[in-house]
Order: structure tokens, then sequence, then C-alpha cells
């Protein structure tokens, strides 16, 4: 019996070994070679594909920092693509991850822009016109000497100016309708909030309307007087002046 033995074992040793030699082990790819490929990708704009290559280094390998980095490149992707509400997404969780990162100041100007590209008209809901305002409020908060911060000023203004828009539609809606007092608190909200709103003379003739509807006479002469000091040239005092002729 051990006589068989002898001879077994190295023929099994000798099988096994064949076998390991028709068998070739595929080099595992790693997260360089992912991070690379969605570089070039993104080179030639095919935005999907890079993305899809970065998130593959995010989520299949341990690599800290390929990973930051390629969660930043995703962002930008988006962005690059105008898939701003993706970005959006993209560059706020990778600040909430990363919040002392060195580029926040960039990330936060892009992630203002992103909401930014997503504002809608006067009449319609304005989240991202206020998600945009915070962004580059926090930017000129935290980064006040970044040049960015500064571009980011008359992008403040636009933000407050289409709230102040929306604010005076929703007045006007409630003023239409007769509930005199919610398009009160409306307007009146406007001229305490957004004081230098370039077209308060709106908000002004349409809230004198409202005290005008309550009779209110001294708040409707407040109200006028302020529209024609504060704004002399404007096409609403003439609508005021014939509003009150016809209330008489």
């Amino acid at each position: 019996m051990k006589q068989k033995y002898k001879y077994l074992v190295p023929i099994l040793i000798c099988l096994f070994l064949s076998a390991c030699g028709g068998t070739k082990v595929k080099p595992q790819t790693s997260a360089e070679k992912y991070f690379q490929e969605g570089e070039d990708y993104f080179e030639s704009n095919l935005y999907d594909d890079a993305i899809a290559s970065w998130e593959k280094v995010r989520d299949t390998f341990y690599s800290p920092e390929l990973s930051m980095l390629a969660e930043l490149k995703i962002a930008e992707a988006y962005y690059i693509s105008k898939r701003y509400e993706e970005a959006a997404i993209a560059f706020q969780d990778f600040l909430k991850q990363h919040p002392n990162d060195f580029r926040a100041a960039t990330i936060l100007y892009r992630m203002g822009l992103s909401y930014y590209q997503q504002i809608l008209s006067p009449d319609r809901d304005q989240t991202s016109t206020k998600n945009a305002l915070h962004s580059f409020q926090e930017l000129a908060r935290r980064f006040p000497n970044d040049p960015q911060a500064q571009e980011a000023g008359d992008l403040v203004q636009r933000c407050r100016t289409r709230l102040a828009e929306h604010e005076v539609y929703v007045g006007k809606f409630y003023l239409k309708r007769k509930q005199y007092q919610p398009a009160i608190d409306r307007l009146e909200g406007i001229l305490e909030t957004f004081p230098d709103y370039y077209y308060r003379d709106e908000a002004y003739f349409y809230l004198g309307s409202a005290y005008l509807k309550i009779n209110q006479q001294d708040k409707v002469k407040d109200i006028f007087n302020r529209l024609v000091e504060e704004l002399p040239g404007s096409d609403y005092i003439e609508d005021a002046q014939e509003l009150l002729e016809k209330e008489n």
C-alpha cells in the first residue's frame, strides 16, 4: 500500500501544477487606473463615462485620497454637463464630509451656481433661489477676501430680486382674491426684507391698494407718499393718483 502512495503523490502534484499552469490570474484593475480612465473620458467630453469610472474609484476601492478627489470630479462633471440638480447635491455632500477642504471657497461658488441655474420664474417655487443665495452668502461669510466671493456679490443681488418678485406675485395673488390682510403681510414683508429692491414701486402701489380696500386711509397716504419721495419717476405714481380719484 505504501508503495502505491509513493507513486500517487508525485502524480497528483504534477496534475495540480499542470492545472495551475493553465489558469491565468487576471490582474486586478486599480483605483488609479479607473481614476485615469475617468480623466480621459472627461477630456473627451464623455461625462457620463467619466462619472461611471470615478464612481468605481469612490465605491469599490479603499483609497481615501483618490475617493475624495473622485467625489469632487463627479460633482464637476455633473456641473459641466449641465446636470445642475445632481451637481448641487454632489457639491453639498462633499462639503458635508470635508467642510475644511482647501477648495471650500470654489466648491461653495460652484454649488451656488448649480442652484442658480435651477432658479424658476417668480410665479413658481423659489427653493433653488434660496439655496443659491445661502451658498453665495456662506461663501462671503467664510471667505470674504476670495475673488469668487466678490464675483458672487452680483448673483446675491439677483437672487434677492427674484425672491422679492415672488413675494410681489403672491401679494398680488391675495389682493385679486380680496384676501387683503395676507396681501398686506406679503407686501410689507418685501419692504422690510428687501429695502433695496429695485422695483419696489410696484410693491408700494399694491400695498397702498390693499390698505385702501380696508379703509386705512392714513396707511394709504403714507405708502403713496413714500412711493413719490423714493421713486419720483415711477409710472406707478400716476396709477396711484388714478386709484385715489376712483375711490373718492
